[in-house]
C-alpha cells in the first residue's frame, strides 16, 4: 500500500513486492503472513482460497500513494470502486505531493475516501506523528464522505522489522498515536497491519481490537488469521494490483454499511469460516494444530507452534502421500485431507489438536489427548456458538470453524 518517499529509510510495500518471496524468507521468517502477501500466492492451495476476493457483490476499493500519480478517478468509480484510502504522510517530515489531488479527486468522483499515515516509529513518537498526520490531511469529519484516518504500521523493509523497538515500546508508540488521534477527532483511527508483524512486534497485544477498526493486509486469498485482539476486520487489502490503480481492497459490509462507517461507529460481521493458509515462517495456534495433526498422521516432529523447515518437510511428505501438490503450504485442500474426525473415547495427537483449539476459543479444557466428557461438552458449547449441529463430534465442518 505505501511507498515511502525517496529520503525514507523504509522501502515499504512496493519494495517488498519487488523482492517477493526472497525477502519474505530472509527478512520476515518470524512473522505470520507478511505485510505484502504470501510467497505461495500462485500455488494451487492459494488459488483455491481466492474465491471470496473475486465476488462482485463485495464493496470494493483501493489505496494509493505517490507511486500512483495519475489516477483516473471517474474511470475508477465507473469500474466499481466505492472507497479509497490515500497516503498523506510519513513520519514527521514527509507529505505526499499527490495527496490533495488524489484525495479530492476521489471525492469528486463520488468515492468515500480517507487518508493514511505511514508509521516511522524510529523517527519520532506516536503522538508527534499523529499531530503531523492531522495537520497534513488526516482529519476526519462526520460528513458521511470521509473515512477515519488510518495508521499504517508494518515491517521496516531493511534491518529490524520492528523499527528498533521492543514490544512494550511498540505498544506504547501505537497507543500514543491512537490516543492523540482520538482526542483530536473523536474517532479511533483504523490500524493497517499484518497478523505476523503484530505477533512479532507487539507480542500479540490485544488492547486495540475493541476500539480501532482493523484494516488487515493478507494477499493470500483470505483475511485470516487476524491479529490478536480483533474478532473481525473492517477493510481487507486483498492484492497489490487488479482492476483499480494501486492496491485492491474490500470493505466488510454493504455500501450502506460503508456510509455508516464513514459517519461513525460500525461493527462489521465476523469473517466467514474458511480454511486458512498456513506456511513456512508462520507461528501460533494454527501452526500448532497443523503439527498435532501431522503427528496424528504419522509424522515425527516437535509441536512448538513454529512453521520451520521440519514442519514444511512433513507437510510435503503428507501431500505426496495423499496425491496433492507438494508445495509445503497447508491450504483448503490439504486441510481437508489432514483433519481427523475425533469424538468421545478417542485419544492421541488429533484430540490434542482439537483441545488446543477449543482452549484458544475460551474453553476450560486440558490439552491431554483424551476425549472425555469435558471435551465433549466444550465441543458442544463451541458448536452451538457457531450455529453448528451440537453433536459433540469434531468433524470437518467443526474443524474448519475451529481453525478459521
Amino acid at each position: 500500500m505505501t511507498y515511502p518517499h525517496a529520503r525514507s529509510g523504509a522501502v515499504g510495500r512496493a519494495g517488498w513486492r519487488v523482492r517477493g518471496a526472497t525477502v519474505l524468507a530472509a527478512g520476515l521468517a518470524a512473522l505470520c503472513i507478511g505485510p505484502h502477501g504470501a510467497a505461495h500466492a500462485g500455488t494451487t492451495e492459494a488459488t483455491e482460497a481466492t474465491g471470496a476476493a473475486r465476488s462482485t457483490s463485495m464493496v470494493r476499493g483501493l489505496d494509493v500513494s505517490g507511486h500512483n500519480p495519475h489516477v483516473d478517478w471517474k474511470a475508477t468509480a465507473a469500474n466499481g470502486a466505492a472507497f479509497a484510502y490515500v497516503k498523506a504522510t510519513e513520519g514527521v517530515s514527509y507529505t505526499s505531493s499527490y495527496f490533495s489531488q488524489q484525495y479530492n479527486g476521489a471525492a469528486a468522483a463520488g468515492l468515500i475516501r480517507g487518508a493514511y499515515h505511514f508509521a516511522r516509529p524510529d523517527a519520532s513518537g506516536g503522538r508527534a506523528q499523529a499531530d503531523y498526520f492531522l495537520a497534513h490531511g488526516g482529519k476526519w469529519t462526520r460528513d458521511g464522505k470521509t473515512l477515519p484516518g488510518a495508521l499504517d504500521i508494518e515491517a521496516k523493509a531493511q534491518g529490524d522489522a520492528c523499527w528498533g523497538l521492543g514490544r512494550s515500546a511498540m505498544i506504547s508508540w501505537i497507543t500514543a498515536f491512537v490516543n492523540e488521534y482520538h482526542a483530536r477527532t473523536g474517532r479511533h483511527p483504523a490500524i493497517y497491519t499484518a497478523a505476523g508483524w503484530w505477533a512479532t512486534c507487539t507480542g500479540n497485544y490485544r488492547g486495540f481490537g475493541g476500539t480501532d477498526p482493523l484494516w488487515i493486509v493478507n494477499q493470500s486469498g483470505t483475511p485470516t488469521p487476524l491479529p490478536a485482539g480483533w474478532s473481525t476486520y473492517t477493510v481487507w487489502q486483498t492484492a497489490a494490483s487488479g482492476t483499480f490503480p494501486g492496491d485492491q481492497d474490500v470493505f466488510n459490509g454493504s455500501l450502506q454499511d460503508l456510509k455508516t462507517f464513514a459517519r461513525g461507529d460500525y461493527t462489521p460481521p465476523p469473517p466467514a469460516p474458511s480454511w486458512p493458509l498456513v506456511q513456512q515462517g508462520q507461528a501460533g495456534r494454527q501452526v500448532t494444530t497443523v503439527q498435532y495433526l501431522l503427528g496424528a498422521r504419522g509424522a515425527s516432529l516437535t509441536v512448538d507452534g513454529r512453521f520451520g523447515t521440519g514442519t514444511r518437510d512433513a507437510v510435503v511428505a503428507f501431500q505426496r502421500a495423499q496425491g496433492l501438490t507438494p508445495d509445503g503450504v497447508v491450504g483448503p485442500n490439504t486441510w481437508q485431507h489432514l483433519v481427523v474426525t475425533v469424538r468421545e473415547g478417542d485419544t492421541g495427537a488429533a484430540v490434542r489438536a482439537a483441545q488446543d483449539e477449543l482452549k484458544a476459543h475460551g474453553a476450560a479444557v486440558a490439552v491431554d489427548g483424551r476425549f472425555g466428557a469435558g471435551t465433549r461438552d466444550a465441543v458442544i458449547t463451541f458448536q452451538k456458538s457457531r450455529g453448528l449441529t451440537p453433536d459433540g463430534v469434531v468433524g470437518p465442518n467443526t474443524w474448519m470453524h475451529l481453525v478459521s
